[in-house]
């Protein structure tokens, strides 16, 4: 296990290098030259100033001096800036957003917050309903029950988000009154302790709904056929046949046989809380990952880019790694090799 992890290791690391590279030369064939940007900006406040000489300061300062490669270790934090310092990635440096005016690391810290508890809100609930609701399908395959489901979950699952989130709105925001159509906080409220926490915690409710009543029909769906090929196996034939009642042998037998691909699909859920709910996140007015991402596309704010592209890269990368090896702990019978 120890040397099959080393070469995990080695093998993300060198990825990750080749993935990060071609994110950076991607993005740096933009038309942004932002030494250009800052040396108008002086230029315009003296007019004494020349160009050309405060376009290569700027230049300098910024890392943005050099081939591709120089720029690119630069921003890595494996090469030196002008000044001799190091300020790259492995420095902690993400870089300052240029529509926010402060660093990055700053911009994304609350958003990333906000996320991470509404998808892991979304993933329990989820999780809490599908997986008790595939595994009872499967059990009553070709019941009366079961197609009631299965034509559900076909109607949920081909629904696009934002048609149920307007038909959500629209029931319990506008009709019922129930939930904000939309924001973070309760307008001139200025709540403070668990009084805020509370007050956060309503106005994600409805977004929570939404994003839980979506996740249904697929999670429902492969939870069933999961279970569905573990009861075809051979051993819970026998078990059958041996007079085994059918919800011992789902618990003891088929269960654990149907985690493999259920844990594939509850990591890969779980790296998804930090890709962020773009959609959702925008038509609810949330100040989430998702829609930073979102605004900083549009806004040409490359180093919020860029930085939530390395995250995401690494995190498929680490979770690719996590699925293996968590088979190897569901499945006996999944063996790494050394």
């Amino acid at each position: 296990m120890g040397k099959y992890l080393l070469r995990r290791l080695i093998y993300l690391l060198a990825v990750l290098l080749v993935l990060s590279f071609l994110v950076f030369a991607v993005y740096n064939m933009l038309p942004v030259d932002k030494a250009a940007d800052m040396a108008m900006q002086e230029i315009a406040a003296n007019k004494n100033l020349i160009y050309a000489e405060r376009y290569l300061y700027w230049q300098r300062r910024l890392g943005l001096d050099g081939n591709i490669f120089t720029r690119y270790l630069r921003w890595m934090g494996l090469a030196p800036f002008y000044s001799g310092a190091f300020q790259g990635l492995l420095q902690g440096n993400l870089g300052n957003s240029v529509a926010y005016g402060k660093p990055v690391a700053e911009v994304v810290k609350e958003p990333l917050r906000n996320t991470v508890l509404l998808n892991l809100c979304t993933t329990a609930a989820a999780l809490s309903i599908t997986v008790p609701l595939g595994i009872f399908c499967a059990e009553k395959r070709g019941s009366k029950r079961d197609f009631a489901v299965q034509v559900g979950t076909i109607v949920g699952y081909s629904l696009p988000v934002f048609i149920i989130s307007i038909l959500f709105i629209w029931l319990f925001a506008v009709k019922l009154g129930i939930f904000p159509v939309s924001g973070m906080s309760s307008v001139g409220k200025d709540y403070t302790g668990f009084r805020a926490v509370l007050d956060k915690l309503y106005h994600f409710a409805l977004p929570l709904i939404v994003m839980t009543f979506c996740s249904l029909g697929g999670m429902t769906r492969y939870v069933r056929a999961s279970m569905l090929d573990a009861l075809s196996l051979d051993c819970i034939r026998t078990a059958r046949a041996k007079g085994l009642p059918l919800k011992k042998i789902v618990r003891s037998h088929a269960w654990r046989n149907a985690l493999i691909p259920i844990v594939a699909l509850v990591v890969g859920w779980l790296l998804g809380i930090f890709s962020g709910s773009i959609m959702i996140e925008n038509i609810f007015g949330l100040n989430g990952i998702g829609k930073v991402y979102f605004d900083a596309l549009t806004a040409n704010d490359n180093e919020i880019v860029l930085a939530m592209q390395m995250f995401y890269i690494l995190l498929a990368l680490v979770g690719n790694l996590v699925v293996d090896l968590v088979y190897g702990l569901v499945d006996p019978r999944i063996r790494v090799h050394q």
